[in-house]
């Protein structure tokens, strides 16, 4: 999906690869491989390091065991299951043959409609008979990671096995396995019996004496050790942030600095741009960096769907058009005030439209501006897609404003429409205008006979 690689400057960054690599495994990127390849990374199969290392024993290789939290005592017991066979992951025309020869058999195979993952996903394999596993690559690779977490759940795995398939010792009883000299029948003959149950049973025992510490104790060591080096070698100060993403969680911008008022949206910094902001600021991430933000360090700001939520606008114009450098841009995605989107958020305070720049752009005085301003720089209605489409048919608005000086005119301008006609001094001071009061005469003295 992509990674920003300086930010293994400024965080100690280790990488868990969870792809089959090498011939005939995934398609990955060549810059996932350059990522690898430049970083400290964790695999779960040997066969995956040559693709990335070239000296595979500095890669720690980490099984996935037994993980007892999963387990769950309140699970029907096997043979009350609802669920004869269920296959979850993706699918490709391997995968669909396979799962088609078991249904061929009379077994029935479910499967998920659309994609599901995490506690949803889990509550239907413990109402699985068991789940199967076919390998998606002509390499063959096992699937630990599926098989471990189904395992885990307490739900016996019927997995297929060519001559490629090296699962690892842990999975060898664990497992039941499928070759074709057996396949038909198996599935005819023997599945959803009282002795395949027996056998399950047993087999998820085995399996829950399967204790991966030693090797999460190793990787716990190696990064450990990893970040102390790190430290020792870390040449970077404070991280003056050139891209600002005004939100986090769904909208989280890896590489930029991610502000949100919300700490359980897991922004990098909490901060309130729409209240007043004191810069420079110097302050420490989420994630241990130190920070600076200063005035016109800023290249690029964006706010997806923000500003019809802040309760003090101008105040965050503001703060904006200070952290901007000169040409920097602010990227605004809004609903479109006379579409549906507008107020269907009961959190939305206000409602925008194409004239809500004005004060931004033309009437900056209003908001103390002087010295800059932005201007208009793109434009675009978005429908609910969020693609471009005529203004009859916007769900939202994307405009773009850059910030800009403001011209001599246009600060004779402002200079009319202000009180302190911008800043200019007095010519006489005040003070010389302001007679002070007299002094109170000093008592006089008089002597007594």
């Amino acid at each position: 999906l992509g990674f920003e690689p300086n930010l293994r400057e400024r965080h100690t960054c280790v990488f868990f690869n969870l792809e089959q690599l090498g011939h005939g495994g995934a398609a990955v990127s060549a810059a996932y491989l350059k990522l690898l390849r430049g970083s400290a990374v964790v695999d779960y199969d040997t066969a995956n390091v040559a693709a990335y290392c070239s000296t595979p024993g500095e890669v720690p290789v980490v099984p996935f065991l037994h993980a007892p939290h999963l387990a769950d005592a309140q699970a029907a017991p096997l043979p009350e299951r609802p669920i004869d066979l269920l296959f979850f992951g993706s699918m490709n025309q391997r995968r669909r043959a396979f799962i088609e020869r078991v249904e061929a058999c009379g077994v029935s195979v479910a499967q998920f409609d659309q994609a599901i993952y995490g506690p949803e996903r889990d509550e239907y394999i413990r109402q699985a008979k068991a789940v199967l596993n076919c390998h998606f690559y002509e390499t063959s690779r096992f699937e630990q990671a599926r098989v471990a977490h189904c395992l885990s759940l307490g739900t016996p795995v019927i997995s297929e096995r060519s001559p490629a398939t090296q699962p690892g010792p842990a999975f060898e009883d664990a497992v039941t396995w499928l070759d074709d000299s057996r396949f038909e029948a198996f599935f005819r003959e023997e599945f959803a019996r009282p002795a395949f149950f027996a056998k399950a049973s047993d087999q998820l025992a085995r399996f829950a004496q399967q204790d991966p510490l030693e090797a999460y104790a190793d990787l716990v060591g190696f990064c450990r050790g990893y970040r102390e080096g790190h430290a020792r070698s870390k040449t970077v100060g404070e991280w003056r942030a050139l891209q600002l993403n005004i939100g986090s969680g769904k909208d989280y911008r890896p590489g930029w600095l991610n502000v949100d008022v919300l700490a359980r949206a897991e922004p990098d910094l909490v901060l309130d741009l729409a209240a007043p902001l004191q810069l420079p600021l110097r302050v420490t991430t989420r994630f241990g960096a130190p920070l600076l933000l200063e005035a016109d360090g800023l290249e690029r700001i964006c706010a997806s769907n923000v500003l019809e939520h802040v309760p003090d606008l101008p105040q965050l114009m503001s703060n904006a058009l200070a952290l901007l450098t000169v040409g920097g841009e602010f990227e605004i995605e809004v609903p479109y005030e006379k579409a549906l989107t507008a107020w269907q958020d009961p959190t939305h305070l206000r409602a925008l439209n194409e004239n809500s720049w004005i004060y931004y752009t033309q009437w900056f005085w209003y908001l103390g501006w002087f010295t800059h301003r932005f201007e208009m720089s793109a434009s675009t209605w978005l429908n609910a897609q969020l693609q471009p489409c005529a203004k009859d048919a916007a769900a939202f608005m994307r405009v773009v404003l850059r910030k800009v000086i403001t011209t001599a005119q246009e600060r004779n301008l402002a200079r009319t429409m202000r009180a302190d006609f911008g800043g200019v001094d007095d010519d006489v001071p005040l003070a010389a205008l302001v007679t002070p009061a007299a002094a109170p005469a000093a008592p006089r003295q008089v002597a007594l006979a």
